[in-house]
């Protein structure tokens, strides 16, 4: 790989430099998905959770070195819907490469609101666990709709936090282990009946959600420092040290309990710090396992209903979705219409299901990303810009088709729900805008018109 030092010049301040890009993009990829996957990966593996991570992590950096060359060749660029218009040209096919990040989000949102309202939320209080997830939705759209800035400073304490939790599962299990407690053996045992390459396969659709969220890291590149440097360097070096954790906290899992008691719980790793017998209350755990869930989904809905509203304004989706409320300039009923999807979707009840067609979602949006590279290889530009081997893009597409072809008909079905609705309302807002302008157009004719 080769990387040059220039970018273009950018209207906004250039004031990330390399450790806050590294914050802001492990804080994206960490927490959320280990706290409430890691047993439902226990099904898939058994006790080798850490294979099916590792799996995830070296897929996952094949399609970062597409993303890393892409954003720094076109550092003004919105992401892989840009992408795709530069290099296919094709209005429908950048609608939908955006739309399935738009239904990634709030299938993600939907997700993370039923892990939210699980064992980390009974350790408080006994309630149901749908209605639970509702008002946790609810709640998140109140406060984007109130206006939320998130700064880099504040992305730190909150990858504090994240970090502290998923350190505290690897501190108590060594604990646990330097007692005499624990069982090593674990860590090699896979569900019986079931092969390992099978296996780890099969967990590796789970693991890689965990993994997702470093493409959102496209849109900070104007702000950043010497982008076609720093921004690959923090790229890899998030994705690997989120991989270094998962690991550690997948091999702790493990070690700890049993993969079937793993499984059977809706809060893993709390599971395994209480099973340590080291002393932290579980009200301590699980408030920072609910804070790391809930920072999460915020965050998720926040780009969900901010990319419908962008839609919307590009004429992709219908008007309604631009309007803004006057004081606040909130897109509010973007912000409605994705939490009502998420609360809708949250009736389904199955994580396990929400998060592989995440992955479907966004394996679309990878594979498009990893296309585009190749195809706009002849697409020069002036200033200088990071290139991956060619070779990378090349194994990302493969990935993304092999990880494609493991995903269950119910999930192909459920994401193919979700696209078809998209296409409605793509055709929806075309036909409102066609309807609008020839309204308008008979308006100004009548106006010219001389009356008799």
């Amino acid at each position: 790989m080769t990387t040059e030092t220039s970018a273009e010049p950018s209207t906004l301040r250039r004031g990330i430099g390399g450790p806050l890009l590294f914050a802001f993009i492990l804080g994206d990829v960490l927490g959320a998905g280990v706290y409430a996957l890691m047993g439902v990966l226990s099904e898939r593996v058994g006790g080798m959770l850490w294979a099916p991570l590792v799996a995830a992590l070296l897929l996952a950096l094949l399609t970062a070195g597409s993303y890393a060359e892409l954003v720094t060749k076109y550092p003004r660029a919105g992401g892989a819907a840009v992408f795709a218009e530069r290099a296919f040209k094709n209005r429908l096919v950048s609608f939908l490469v955006g739309f399935c990040m738009l239904a990634a989000g709030v299938t993600s949102a939907a997700g993370l609101s039923i892990a939210f309202a699980g064992e980390y939320l009974q350790t408080f209080i006994s309630v149901p666990a749908i209605p639970a997830a509702i008002v946790f939705l609810a709640v998140v759209a109140a406060v984007n709709a109130r206006g939320i800035r998130e700064s880099m400073s504040a992305n730190f304490v909150m990858t504090a936090i994240e970090v502290s939790g998923l350190v505290i599962v690897v501190v108590v299990v060594g604990v646990l282990l330097s007692g005499g407690g624990g069982d090593v053996s674990r860590v090699t045992q896979l569900p019986e009946g079931t092969g390992a390459a099978t296996a780890v396969l099969a967990g590796a659709i789970i693991a890689y959600y965990s993994f997702v969220g470093f493409e959102t890291s496209a849109n900070m590149v104007e702000e950043v420092k010497n982008p076609s440097r720093t921004y690959p360097r923090a790229l890899f070096a998030a994705l690997l040290t989120a991989g270094v954790v998962y690991v550690l906290v997948g091999l702790a899992s493990s070690i700890a309990l049993p993969s079937e008691e793993l499984a059977s719980s809706s809060g893993p790793l709390l599971a395994v710090v209480e099973a340590s017998g080291v002393g932290i209350p579980s009200w301590v755990f699980s408030l920072i396992a609910l804070i790391a869930v809930a920072n999460g989904a915020l965050l998720t809905m926040i780009m969900a209903s901010r990319l419908a509203y962008g839609m919307s304004e590009q004429g992709l989706l219908p008007r309604a979705l631009s309007r803004v409320l006057p004081k606040r300039r909130t897109p509010w009923v973007a912000i409605l219409a994705t939490t009502l999807v998420a609360m809708v979707l949250t009736l389904i009840g199955d994580l396990t299901l929400l998060a592989e067609t995440v992955v479907l979602l966004l394996l679309f949006v990878f594979l498009s990303a990893n296309v585009s590279v190749l195809v706009l290889r002849r697409d020069k530009v002036e200033h200088d810009h990071f290139r991956v081997w060619t070779f990378v893009p090349v194994l990302g597409i493969a990935s993304c088709i092999l990880l494609l072809t493991q995903q269950s008909a119910t999930v192909w079905i459920f994401g193919a729900v979700l696209l078809a609705v998209g296409v409605g309302l793509y055709f929806l807002a075309r036909w409102g805008r066609s309807r609008g302008a020839r309204t308008d157009a008979v308006d100004a004719r009548d106006t010219e018109s001389p009356h008799v």
